[in-house]
């Protein structure tokens, strides 16, 4: 069987483009390697995602998100993508499982956290050093736990490890958070965060487990060690391109997928959307507008006549 519209990423853009597609009568699917919702299904509460004044934790909105594109007839395949073919006018998806076509595919394999490269930092990875605060948040109850970044991640993050922490020292290497205003006022007004600023992680120390952090100050090149049970990582993301580098698909100097005014990528009959794409603002929100266009624009691809 030949579908119509391959998704790759079972995140808010691509749990979306799935949506929109079957809801067009394409025949979809959508292939996830994890967890439906990607980062946002991570997230305790989202709070600025219309329709939602009290604000949503974000599993249960990726789940409903689920719920709508699967009663459209999308298919959902938990499977990882291990490697795609999109030269030709018949796209191939390959995975563990086995082989897939497609006449025309959306890329939605989003971002992943990015890394310090700090020694230490992989070797206590799941002893101490954590990428997600939701996910080993409820680890450190009454423990003290480092947070590294100044955008709104971070800021979110070290708000939400003060329910179980019983400190929380906010790393950032410039002199002001970049994060939203009102998580900077929450932060600030917090008893339990403390900042360093200008302040860089040089080593993440410890025997079996992350029992401190060796610090330097960036003006000064003062270093100190700051003993911490836990440390958390937020500072940037790398898009989730690896998978598409050989297929002849245009990246930026980042990495991440460059679209046109329809979310069509340099190949033909492929569509980016989400935090994969090259652009200004990563939110669950714009996720689902890029989500929603690329489907669109796949959906006239697919109807456009001579195809």
């Amino acid at each position: 069987m030949v579908y119509d519209l391959a998704v790759i990423g079972g995140g808010p853009a691509g749990l979306t483009a799935a949506l929109y597609a079957a809801r067009a009568g394409l025949r979809t699917v959508l292939f996830e390697a994890g967890l439906p919702g990607g980062q946002a299904a991570l997230t305790d509460v989202i709070e600025n995602y219309p329709g939602f004044p009290q604000g949503v934790n974000g599993a249960q909105l990726m789940e409903q998100f689920l719920q709508q594109a699967t009663r459209f007839g999308a298919e959902i395949r938990l499977e990882e993508v291990r490697r795609v073919a999109l030269g030709t006018a018949t796209k191939l998806v390959v995975t563990a499982r086995g082989e897939y076509q497609a006449r025309a595919v959306v890329l939605a394999t989003g971002a992943r956290q990015g890394r310090l490269g700090v020694p230490g930092e992989e070797e206590f990875l799941g002893r101490g050093v954590s990428f997600c605060a939701t996910c080993d948040g409820a680890f450190f109850r009454e423990k003290k736990v480092a947070v590294v970044g100044g955008g709104d991640a971070a800021v979110e993050e070290a708000l939400f490890l003060t329910r179980f922490a019983r400190e929380v020292i906010l790393i950032h290497r410039r002199d002001r958070l970049r994060a939203a205003h009102i998580l900077q006022e929450r932060a600030m007004a917090n008893e339990k965060i403390r900042f360093y600023w200008k302040t860089v992680v040089e080593r993440v120390l410890g025997k079996g487990k992350v029992e401190a952090l060796a610090l330097r100050q960036v003006e000064t090149g003062e270093t100190f060690e700051e003993p911490v049970d836990g440390l958390f990582v937020f500072v940037g993301t790398v898009p989730n391109t690896d998978l598409v580098r050989e297929e002849g698909v245009a990246l930026d100097a980042q990495g991440y997928v460059i679209t046109d005014a329809e979310l069509g990528t340099s190949v033909t009959g492929v569509f980016a959307a989400g935090d994969v794409r090259a652009k200004k603002v990563r939110q669950v929100a714009t996720a689902v507008g890029d989500g929603a266009e690329a489907a669109l624009a796949a959906e006239r691809f697919l109807t456009a006549p001579g195809f």
